[in-house]
């Protein structure tokens, strides 16, 4: 017999940590190879850890909501085999290893610990746990600026503050001379909220706060600012009627109106450059690809935002395969923390749920996001040679978010206004 270490997989090219949620399997259970044996949880995504090789699970190592760092050994599995296998993974160093386990482990131990959910910022598991062992307040975490991603405190800048804790006073926000300093944020007071005898109180899920966490901190970073623009769909939705049977006879894939907006979503932003940028700090970043984000829907009610990697490359095929893969891997509860990151643009579709537009907010750190309104018969006035009369089309709102610290509205306006005609000069002929 031989002994082989489940470890935590690379999961994605910014994720370092995962918190343990579920173990699918118990000690002295028979695994197959490709068998999943736990799921876990990263600020991005919820996924399975499957076994790499067949055996019996002889050893847990870690209990449900604790974290692990990628490269760390989470379970042991007996296998027929001869040496103990151990596979090659790229982990932190030793010293640095074992200084996270020694903190999880005394986490874990700790008895009377803070209560951080009440927080509208996000921490990270390991940041959380580490201000539990150091007897750290909410109020004391929230006051630590943070060098993370949108300034999430990460688990240098709390390890810092507690080196020079007791040495210097964490900077409280300052309220006055506000208009002087342009990123100052102030803290609204929270309202306070009474519970009546017939009212249920629901404890938001995990990625329910998360959700929460990235809206508040998107709302607080961008200047939101809005542009919407009516489309004359009419001849796609005759196209699509028309040749939609014989492309999922053809290509074993339904074609939905999605991936024909992608499309032109995808053409607009190689017009206008500059909507396909983030923003870092007081830098600019253009972007070289074209990385489409579509919100879908999880197995929960929640929305996730799935990625099409240069959806610019794309054909229809190429794009209704992109959209209804990641669509039903969400659905599934099936995405990749990779399935989520390196979006350069976001579209939502809106109209999914009756809605003529929205007013969505902007997936940081980009500077655009475009809501596809339901597609209504209405009254419009067309003109022909012969003059002007009134007919039945089918039309569609756009709306446009966008960051107007870096967009103003001039190219907000004229990127959603050329989606717009790239629809509307839909070929009625063209093939897939």
């Amino acid at each position: 017999m031989a002994k082989f270490e489940l470890k935590l997989p690379k999961m994605g090219e910014s994720v370092a940590e995962a918190t343990v949620t579920n173990w699918l399997k118990n000690v002295g259970d028979t695994i197959e190879m490709d068998e999943a044996v736990l799921e876990i949880a990263t600020d991005k995504v919820d996924s399975e850890v499957p076994s790499e090789v067949a055996g019996t699970l002889v050893e847990i190592l870690f209990n449900v909501d604790d974290v692990v760092q990628v490269g760390q050994t989470i379970a042991i599995i007996e296998t027929a085999g001869g040496a103990v296998a151990t596979p090659e993974v790229k982990a932190e160093t030793p010293v640095a290893v074992a200084e996270i386990a020694k903190t999880i482990e005394t986490a874990k131990e700790t008895v009377s610990a803070a209560d951080f959910s009440a927080s509208d910022k996000f921490f990270s598991p390991l940041v959380k746990n580490i201000a539990k062992e150091e007897g750290i307040s909410l109020a004391e975490l929230e006051a630590i600026a943070g060098s993370g991603k949108d300034g999430r405190v990460n688990k240098e800048d709390l390890l810092g503050y507690i080196k020079n804790r007791g040495t210097q006073a964490v900077a409280q926000p300052v309220v006055a001379n506000v208009q002087a300093t342009p990123t100052a944020k102030v803290e609204a007071p929270k309202a306070p909220v009474s519970v009546n005898g017939g009212d249920e109180v629901i404890e938001m899920d995990r990625m329910r706060k998360l959700i929460s966490g990235y809206m508040v901190a998107s709302v607080q970073t961008s200047a939101h600012v809005q542009s919407f623009i009516e489309v004359d769909v009419t001849n796609i939705v005759k196209w699509r009627e028309k040749v939609k049977g014989a492309f999922e006879k053809r290509e074993g894939e339904k074609l939905t109106f999605t991936p024909i907006m992608m499309e032109a979503v995808a053409k607009a932003l190689k017009d206008f450059p500059m909507m396909n940028i983030s923003v870092d700090g007081d830098t600019i970043i253009k972007r070289k690809n074209i990385n489409l984000g579509m919100a879908a829907a999880l197995p929960n009610g929640n929305l996730i935002v799935p990625v099409i990697k240069n959806a610019d490359q794309l054909n229809l095929v190429g794009m209704a395969k992109a959209v209804n893969d990641l669509g039903g891997r969400a659905k599934a509860g099936k995405l990749k923390p990779d399935d989520t990151q390196g979006g350069t643009y976001t579209v939502t579709n809106v109209g999914t749920f009756g809605s003529v537009f929205g007013t969505p907010i902007i997936n940081q750190p980009q500077v655009g996001i475009l809501a596809l309104g339901a597609i209504r018969k209405v009254p419009a006035v067309i003109e022909t040679p012969e003059g002007d009369f009134i007919g039945i089309r089918q039309k569609m709102f756009l709306s446009h978010s966008y960051d107007h610290r870096v967009v103003d509205g001039a190219l907000g306006g004229s990127f959603v206004k050329r989606v717009a005609e790239y629809l509307e000069a839909f070929d009625v002929n063209r093939d897939y």
